[in-house]
């Protein structure tokens, strides 16, 4: 018989048995536990109304993430806590500051999305431990919460109001040691309605399950997963889910590499790069999709997905990334642009699945920079995502990494482009033919977000402005004001 699943919900213990593996926590909630609180507006992750936190124990240490209920499975809140909107308020009736501040400020009108601001506020909370937050750090928490009726700035003001007021304690360390009688010494598998979810704890259990059940779904955030599930109507007969592996969660140094398991969440994983890249990449980081997605989805899957619109590739891939597949016992290193084949597919043998991305740490003389062009500041995928990386001594271009994404079947360097700046003096008479060679290496589709004379339009001013950052002559600050980094986002 399945082992049930058993997760921390309202000061008890909660067993599931007879969830689908696929059941969301949002249907959970509202299906079975009739906590009606949270909301269910899109179905995909993008508006908010079904925020939660996620209670975890990481390196044995607790952390609590915002995340969307909408798109996460049942079963990955094995040896977890879950809390929603009905625990803010205080034992003995009171209202929780969050819950306080949004009356006091005027922060609800229709009220429907306001349940997932209240917690993506309360995880805010919670991390500032009732401190004040700053305005970075107050959009950065709100980014994956829509509101039609506010406009906001009432939202703003009670998440400034809300530290204020007189704190109210959370006791980690309690619930720290309840969840460490939740945790399981070893995986186990949960089936259900003829649906099975494996759930390995280590490298060795990940590899076995993945070599019995070769054509089993490989699950990490969910954040592309679960819309499979709630959009396309998918049915997942295996699932192994990653979530548990403490093994794939790792970082480190090493060779003038930087090491980052697959399994490391967004938000944890650009982080760790920023730290060394952080002028460069910091407004990538606040811009990649939403707070809950990036604390749910994981870089690794991020790569092993290989959308041609996935804003992490062209940045790993104009450093010279490398991709580490593991298998059994075995390890194989390609450089990340060789690992996409062609539109979904990659180079993946039998058995082998994405294990780890080392990513080159900065080196002397070479010029990098990111940029994204999309409809929103937050929240949006990329028209075009540019990435370049040239190794400069004196004015003279040793070397160039250019990457994109939008504008070809797979993430893409730009191979014409790169040859012919080889050598070449780093002026506006070698930047012109560099983006004139841009039309040779890619031919980009028209779409909902741009049209195909936009993204190459777009593809080539943005090498010029990468020209405008890094001359010698006239240099200018990198490419985003490091703000969001300095504000200590996920310090």
């Amino acid at each position: 018989m399945s082992e049930p699943i058993r997760f921390f919900y309202r000061g008890a213990v909660h067993e599931v048995r007879d969830a689908a593996p696929t059941q969301t926590i949002l249907q959970h909630l509202r299906e079975d536990l009739h906590c009606t609180g949270t909301k269910e507006g899109c179905a995909e992750g993008d508006c908010g109304a079904c925020t939660v936190v996620i209670g975890s124990l990481e390196d044995g240490e607790l952390a609590l993430k915002a995340v969307n209920s909408c798109i996460q499975f049942t079963p990955t809140l094995d040896g977890k806590a879950l809390f929603t909107v009905e625990d803010l308020q205080q034992p003995d009736g009171a209202l929780h500051p969050v819950q306080q501040a949004l009356v006091e400020c005027h922060g609800s009108q229709c009220g429907f999305c306001t349940p997932g601001f209240a917690m993506s506020l309360w995880g805010m909370y919670l991390k500032q431990e009732g401190k004040p937050a700053s305005r970075c750090q107050i959009d950065d928490a709100l980014s994956g919460n829509l509101c039609r009726c506010t406009g906001y700035r009432p939202i703003i003001d009670a998440a400034r109001r809300m530290a204020e007021l007189p704190p109210v304690a959370f006791d980690r360390a309690a619930l720290a040691e309840r969840l460490r009688g939740l945790q399981r010494s070893h995986g186990f598998s949960y089936t259900a309605h003829g649906q099975r979810f494996h759930v390995p704890r280590t490298l060795e259990e990940l590899a076995s399950l993945r070599a019995a059940y070769p054509a089993a779904v490989l699950l990490a955030g969910s954040t592309d997963v679960g819309l499979w599930v709630t959009k396309q109507m998918r049915e997942l007969n295996d699932v192994i889910y990653l979530g548990q592996v403490e093994a794939l969660k790792t970082v480190a140094e090493q060779d003038g590499m930087l090491e980052i398991g697959a399994g490391l969440s967004l938000e944890d994983a650009y982080a760790a790069v920023c730290r060394h890249y952080p002028d460069e990449l910091g407004e990538l980081w606040q811009r990649f999709a939403s707070l809950p997605i990036r604390n749910a989805g994981t870089l690794g899957g991020n790569v092993a997905n290989g959308s041609p619109i996935g804003d992490s590739m062209p940045w790993l891939i104009a450093l010279g990334a490398q991709v580490v597949l593991g298998s059994g016992g075995s390890r194989r290193v390609l450089a990340l642009e060789d690992f996409y084949l062609g539109y979904q597919q990659k180079d993946l043998r039998p058995g082998e699945f994405v294990q780890a991305l080392r990513v080159p740490l900065p080196r002397p003389g070479v010029r990098f920079r990111t940029y994204k062009l999309a409809k929103r500041f937050d929240q949006d995928i990329s028209a075009v995502c540019a990435a370049f990386a040239f190794t400069l001594i004196g004015d003279t271009i040793a070397s160039a990494r250019i990457a994109f994404g939008g504008m070809a079947a797979t993430p893409k360097r730009a191979a014409t482009a790169e040859a012919l700046l080889a050598g070449k003096p780093w002026n506006e008479t070698t930047l012109r033919a560099a983006m004139a060679a841009l039309a040779q290496d890619y031919a980009p589709l028209s779409d909902m977000r741009a049209s195909s004379g936009y993204r190459m339009q777009a593809a080539q001013n943005l090498l010029r402005r990468f020209w405008f950052e890094t001359r010698l002559d006239n240099p200018l600050p990198a490419s985003s004001v490091n703000a969001f980094a300095a504000a200590g986002s996920a310090a």
